[in-house]
């Protein structure tokens, strides 16, 4: 079920689900649900001959035996269906963690926030923002096609993506025309100064691909069927829907294959978290993109198996409704009741910080000087006798399955209660949650939602833009806020971000101060990403403008 293209403002974005703790980084959709996964460690499919190496099945170590053989199969165990969307236009959800090693974008984001080359190996833009020039790699071969890249794809492809107006291609928004200069170099111009660098690098929305050869053998019904028309290192081997997906090198790759890398990767879906480390454990799976927290514990000194830990650009937020809840000092009475620290330490075990703002820490555009609150449950009650109380049993939800937000939840809910605040907590799969969010019977909305953010590339404009800014036509701004100077201030941003960052960085720093004062949102802790993998694997680096992706190319085994 998509729920973008005509029905959302391009410049909105499009449905997201988080699915929580469950995998806090696949990528919203709408997602759809399957009815049925694969069946924990099933076999892996069967490879074409020439691809040489034995795959990754049942009770096999991965490691190979001899010669390359610890570098021919990588698996990947993740929590969630991998293939959603294949379409590379469409894409926006947990696919992310497939299609980055099947396509790639002009330039990539790194962890410390610059912007590297890629399939571009220079870019400039004009004075005022508002032209950008990208001056493309020789010699890159699309899969399928064998056809080397050039200023037309690249402009054929993203505009293929704007005109199907699905995912994240509202990322596009400020493009007004892109122009093919020359083989090599590709032109945008654009609406409104934008920082075309930062689009250009996003996760979803900015792939490359031979559009016109896609087109060709059937357009989305081809992708569909299990099929890429990438760039990047690695094309599909193998599919099954509800399955495993396999992925081969691509012999014709620009970067080469000198050196240590995998011959093939395989994508296996585990939902259940304990087969997922049992996996792990048994040297069944190489990564693991999720487990519980208390596994994370129990695995900190495992002898073939590390966590790693990595800051990220995703935090948990609780949205109030502020058409429910009206009064401003009763929504801050919710706040000061909150139960940070537990949430924190308790429930996330450490691996999550207090939020400060709706910017994560990390990403530029965070206030570390903003305020925060602490739980104090005299001050929620004395705001709420002089508010006179709240006048109707509060709606909690959280996306069921997501165990931390259900614990939250419920602590949330036992420290109201202590109020003398009447409480329903409610687990809901997301499209439920976020439907009843959108009820055209207002009374009948939750009073406060659990909600994961992120950005779909670095930039703080989405924390504030697609859930505060005021909108007629509901789509992520759940809390119902409507707020003038709120609006100019972001719009402002927006304008200045990419010719003044640090006015910007100023705009936002307001911003985010009006949302401490008027309460529409509780932060409540920035997440920390933890993976689990084998200690063998080496060169992996967890780049928070990627959540969950692993660049294959890069990590290898010893």
């Amino acid at each position: 079920m998509a729920l973008w293209g005509d029905s959302v403002p391009k410049a909105r974005l499009a449905a997201r689900e988080p699915a929580g703790r469950q995998y806090p980084g696949v990528r919203r959709g709408v997602r759809r649900r399957w009815a049925s996964v694969v069946a924990a460690l099933a076999t892996v499919a069967v490879f074409a001959g020439g691809c040489g190496g034995n795959p990754a099945g049942q009770g096999q170590d991965t490691a190979g035996a001899g010669g390359d053989g610890a570098n021919d199969v990588a698996v990947y165990a993740s929590s969630s269906e991998v293939m959603v969307f294949w379409d590379p236009a469409d894409s926006f959800s947990n696919e992310i963690i497939a299609m980055n090693n099947m396509y790639e974008t002009l330039v990539r984001a790194q962890p410390d926030g610059t912007v590297k080359p890629l399939l571009a190996t220079s870019w400039e833009s004009s004075p005022d923002g508002l032209t950008w020039t990208f001056h493309l790699r020789q010699g890159v071969k699309f899969h399928g096609s064998g056809a080397e890249m050039t200023a037309e794809h690249v402009k054929k492809a993203i505009e293929r993506t704007i005109r199907r107006g699905r995912g994240a291609s509202f990322i596009w928004a400020p493009v007004d025309r892109i122009e093919a200069k020359d083989k090599y170099t590709v032109v945008f111009h654009l609406k409104y100064p934008a920082p075309l660098d930062l689009i250009a690098a996003a996760g979803y929305g900015a792939f490359i691909y031979d559009a016109d050869y896609a087109e060709s053998q059937g357009g989305e019904e081809w992708f569909n069927a299990g099929h890429d028309a990438g760039t990047g290192p690695y094309t599909v081997q193998s599919w099954t829907k509800g399955g495993d997906l396999v992925l081969t090198r691509f012999d014709d790759y620009w970067q080469g294959w000198d050196g240590k890398h995998f011959r093939h990767i395989v994508f296996r879906t585990i939902e259940d978290p304990g087969t997922r480390r049992q996996a792990v454990e048994a040297g069944e799976a190489d990564f693991v993109n999720q487990l519980p927290f208390d596994s994370l514990e129990a695995l900190a000194n495992h002898p073939q198996v590390e966590v790693v830990t990595a800051p990220s650009y995703q935090n948990l937020l609780a949205l109030l409704n502020t058409e429910k809840l009206k009064d401003r000092q009763v929504r801050e009475a919710l706040a000061w009741a909150f139960p940070y620290e537990a949430a924190v330490q308790d429930v996330a075990a450490g691996y999550a910080t207090q939020a400060r703002g709706v910017v994560p820490a990390g990403l530029w555009g965070h206030s570390a000087d903003l305020p925060t609150r602490s739980q104090d449950l005299d001050k929620a009650r004395q705001l709420l006798e002089q508010a006179g109380g709240i006048d109707h049993k509060l709606l909690i939800t959280y996306t069921s399955g997501d165990d931390a937000q259900r614990q939250i939840a419920e602590l949330y809910a036992a420290n109201l209660r202590s109020l003398g605040v009447e409480v329903e907590v409610r687990g809901m799969p997301w499209e439920a949650q976020w439907d009843l969010a959108k009820s055209p019977q207002p009374e009948q909305r939750q009073d406060i939602l659990l909600f994961y953010w992120w950005p779909e590339y670095p930039t703080p404009d989405t924390f504030f833009r697609n859930m505060f800014h005021s909108e007629d036509e509901i789509v992520f701004n759940l809390s119902y806020y409507r707020n003038p100077r709120f609006d100019q201030l972001i719009d402002e941003a927006a304008k200045v971000a990419a010719t003044d960052r640090d006015r910007a960085v100023a705009l936002y720093r307001q911003a985010d101060q009006i949302l401490f004062d008027d309460v529409p949102v509780i932060p409540i802790y920035d997440l920390q990403y933890a993976r689990v993998k084998k200690r063998s694997l080496k060169g992996y680096v967890d780049n928070p403008a990627y959540p969950n992706v692993v660049f294959w190319y890069d990590v290898y085994r010893e």
